[in-house]
């Protein structure tokens, strides 16, 4: 019997299908959520892994035992879910592994409100729970839930372009968007359509098997088909989403990446006009940038940890009216906390289009640095390595919020985190020029690596 603690991970169930995650697993996770949440009814949605058919159905019949209702919304992306369980006020399950490989799937829960649900919230109770159930049985109420089906697209696609209203007023542009075969190109032509937009589609086909390239935007090497078609056809911008459509990266009209910090810091200076003063929030690896941005414009910059848990608890306490990661996650108050890439994508859009000049002159006053990109390496010993970094580092100005981080004047920085998984340290570099960036990352690779 599969031990649960194993792909039960720290903010979602992912694993290899059938193998580690299959029918009867997700049968009792089914049961152990209706019982946990206790809500009357529990909203689902799928992306386009096939597996996600049969997963979904059994979810659904372990909660329809416990007497609750199932509402499902059928192919959608994750932030499409937090959509469904944000305006109905249910508790939802969504099947998807992100931008795993195809023979991957998994399960994101979240409580009404699109409130997330992790193992400090929940999450380790429902494993317990669904183990439990995998040895003796899962126990069934007097009176079975019921099934049934309700589109939730077309209210999403409304509720996003609601959002950001200048979207409106603007003025044609010609956009590229690559899909990665994933859930992007199930919602881009909805959100999309009645915006003046010439939208150029790659990957549109909905397809598991990611048959062109992963569908992780993260890594370049997957944006360099986009990067390649922008140039081609003289777009004015290009848009990548990953396989569950919750993350965006953006290409500016040369073919050349965006940083998320920038689309950060461009983001949050959209809002804080809208609502002058505001919090935005930040973890701690996202360009100094995006706090200078922030504080330049009156608001309030909060750095966290690194990790989607930790920014919505900020964002719930602080009341924050948005917030950003390095790593194409985008979070925003009006959308129940959660992160959306469409969002981030809509945003990008009436941005670009309500001024006449191109992407990389928009941005230009919100790329301030020179970053170095995460650079991983395997260790025997990761605390360690960190203790010997910061005894390298003692003259320096440092804080221990996640890793190490240490300050090294004139706008240079680096942190160092272990990795929760793997036997690895990340490291990421920040330096006002390249020739900086480059020297401390060599010198902190250096005592990483021995």
């Amino acid at each position: 019997m599969t031990d649960l603690s194993r792909i039960v991970k720290a903010y979602d169930v992912r694993g290899v299908v059938p193998d580690e995650l299959d029918a009867d697993i997700a049968r009792a996770l089914g049961a152990a959520f209706a019982r946990f949440t206790g809500a009357p009814t529990i909203v689902t949605a799928r992306d386009m892994r096939e597996s996600g058919v049969g997963l979904g159905a059994a979810f659904a019949e372990g909660v329809t035992s416990q007497g609750v209702d199932v509402v499902e919304s059928g192919l959608g992306s994750t932030d499409l879910l937090y959509y469904a369980a944000g305006s109905m006020g249910l508790p939802g399950a969504m099947f998807t592994a992100s931008h795993n490989p195809a023979k991957y799937n998994g399960i994101k829960l979240c409580l009404a409100g699109a409130k997330p649900v992790g193992q400090e919230s929940g999450l380790t109770q429902i494993r317990d729970e669904a183990q439990r159930f995998l040895t003796e049985g899962i126990p069934t109420g007097a009176t079975r839930g019921t099934v049934t089906q309700q589109d939730v697209l077309a209210g999403y696609a409304a509720y996003m372009k609601q959002l950001v209203p200048d979207l409106a007023t603007i003025r044609p542009l010609k956009v590229v968007v690559d899909a990665g075969n994933g859930m992007g190109g199930h919602t881009v032509p909805t959100t999309f359509a009645g915006l003046p937009l010439d939208v150029t589609e790659m990957y549109f086909e909905l397809d598991g098997s990611f048959p062109n390239h992963e569908a992780n935007p993260i890594d370049p090497e997957n944006l360099r088909d986009l990067q390649a078609k922008v140039r081609e056809v003289g777009a004015d911008i290009g848009l990548a989403f990953d396989g569950d459509a919750d993350r965006c990266f953006v290409v500016d009209e040369r073919g050349e990446i965006v940083s998320p910090s920038t689309l950060t810091a461009l983001i949050a200076a959209r809002e804080l006009a809208r609502e002058p003063g505001s919090t935005v929030i930040h973890n701690l690896i996202t360009s100094r940038s995006v706090p200078e941005v922030v504080e330049e414009l009156g608001g309030s910059a909060v750095r966290t940890r690194v990790g989607h848990s930790f920014i919505k608890a900020e964002m719930a306490s602080t009341g924050a009216v948005f917030g950003g990661e390095h790593s194409g996650h985008f979070y925003f108050r009006d959308f129940w906390n959660a992160d959306s890439g469409m969002l981030a994508a809509l945003h990008a859009l009436a941005a670009l289009g309500n001024q006449d000049g191109p992407l990389s002159g928009l941005l230009s006053s919100y790329d301030r640095y020179v970053a170095s990109g995460e650079i991983n390496s395997t260790v025997d010993d990761q605390a360690g390595r960190i203790a010997a970094i910061k005894s390298a580092y003692a003259d320096r100005d440092q804080d221990e919020l996640d890793g190490l981080t240490v300050d090294l004047g004139g706008g240079a920085w680096f942190n160092v985190r272990a990795s929760n998984t793997e036997p690895l340290l990340r490291l990421n570099v920040e330096a006002k020029d390249e020739a900086t960036s480059a020297q401390v990352r060599d010198e902190v690779l250096a005592l990483i690596r021995g």
